[in-house]
């Protein structure tokens, strides 16, 4: 099935991608609030953990393969960083050092996570940047090389409290370390249709980049790659998105009192992220027609992995990979409309849909309401975060050598 993003153009995908990385850190924005209201603060951390700890080495090593920048050195680590949701450009501003190929360090001189969490409380701030990240950052690391160390040189609470950067890392590489072993979910997550799914090849013909190959860049100009490597990139930031889902997901699962209890988490977490996804994709690349930003919509991506057939009138929803590893899709359907409808409602508060067929394949199709809706409460708390309106701005993209 070909990509559903091969039809922007090269411009349109360059803009598309920084979103799509956004969107998906705006996931946990989605997600987290319920998980809270559930089960506490300290085990939504440990949900976290093992939901970025699932997912984050098998994508990891996708994006790699796929941009030909396969490494087992601090570069690799970085650039990984860089095309990884759970750092998107700007938003989580990482400004990078390399000091030789096995050392670096890294900063954030804006790490819109933290303005989320800080107005919560110390304990929040704890929670994220001590419980989740020294374990998942570490996870991260190890699809690069298991020797991998990432260390804190100083971390929020901010003292004092406007302190700048936010956060400053080192990343050590030595043999003299004993291997990093995936955490459990990992072991899950890798078995899942997601992991494996093939995706459309790079055109090395094609103007502009078509890998990752060269320097290290202290910011990535998506612009540069080529029409067929923003497709391939496009394709495999929502596949991480579906990764962390699932790992998501098989965290809940652990937790809930029973299978309602876990569907509910789980379709909050879709409605919150659909509606802001929608809505951020539509301003980027200026559309008004609902079903055209559901065709571009993460729910509905990579085409290899949802199937999906979009028109004019209608979206048809077909078995598919995706539905077969309970991803988002299988969230969707008649009788589960709330995910449909927090993204054509987002764009316009006098739309519905209309879902027929069965919970293997059905129809979407879009209706009028006679009365505006009242925005669903799982897109308001998810508009909490200061991702949902953020903005990027233009930057130079310069080579980091290193110092």
């Amino acid at each position: 099935m070909p990509s559903r993003y091969a039809g922007l153009s090269r411009a349109e995908l360059a803009t598309l991608v920084p979103e799509l990385l956004l969107i998906g850190q705006l996931i946990d924005r989605s997600g987290m609030a319920w998980c809270i209201s559930a089960w506490g603060r300290e085990e939504m951390a440990r949900i976290a953990i093992e939901e970025w700890a699932g997912a984050s080495p098998i994508y990891t090593r996708r994006m790699q393969r796929a941009l030909r920048y396969e490494g087992t050195d601090v570069v690799t680590i970085f650039k990984g960083l860089q095309l990884d949701i759970g750092a998107p450009p700007q938003f989580m501003d990482f400004r990078y050092e390399v000091h030789d190929r096995w050392h670096g360090t890294f900063r954030l001189d804006h790490c819109g996570a933290l303005m989320d969490v800080e107005p919560m409380g110390e304990e929040y701030v704890v929670s994220m940047c001590h419980d989740i990240e020294d374990p998942t950052f570490d996870a991260t690391a190890v699809a690069t090389n298991p020797r991998a160390r990432v260390r804190p040189v100083h971390r929020p609470p901010r003292i004092p409290a406007d302190r700048h950067p936010h956060c400053a890392w080192t990343v050590t590489i030595d043999e003299s370390h004993p291997p990093v072993e995936p955490l459990a979910p990992y072991f899950t997550i890798e078995r899942t249709r997601a992991a494996a799914v093939e995706l459309d090849p790079i055109d090395a013909a094609d103007e502009g980049a078509p890998d990752y190959a060269g320097p290290l860049l202290g910011d990535v100009d998506f612009a540069a790659f080529s029409h067929s490597a923003l497709v391939r990139i496009a394709d495999e930031v929502c596949l991480q998105m579906h990764l962390l889902n699932l790992s998501f997901g098989l965290a809940v699962r652990r937790r809930a009192a029973d299978a309602d209890q876990a569907l509910d988490v789980a379709t909050k977490q879709l409605v919150g992220i659909a509606g802001v996804a929608a809505e951020r994709i539509a301003r980027a690349l200026h559309l008004d027609d609902p079903l055209r930003v559901l065709e571009l919509h993460p729910l509905l991506n990579p085409a290899a992995y949802v199937a999906a057939t979009v028109t004019d009138e209608a979206v048809l929803v077909e078995p598919s990979p995706a539905a077969a590893d309970g991803a988002w899709i299988a969230l969707c359907g008649p009788g589960r409309v709330r995910p449909l409808q927090a993204v054509v409602q987002t764009l316009d508060p006098l739309l519905d849909v209309a879902v027929e067929g069965t919970a293997e394949r059905w129809t979407v199709r879009l209706a009028r309401r006679t009365a505006p809706a009242p925005e669903l409460e799982e897109v308001a708390v998810t508009r909490f975060s200061t991702g949902a309106s953020f903005a990027f701005e233009p930057r130079r993209s310069l080579p980091i050598t290193p110092v």
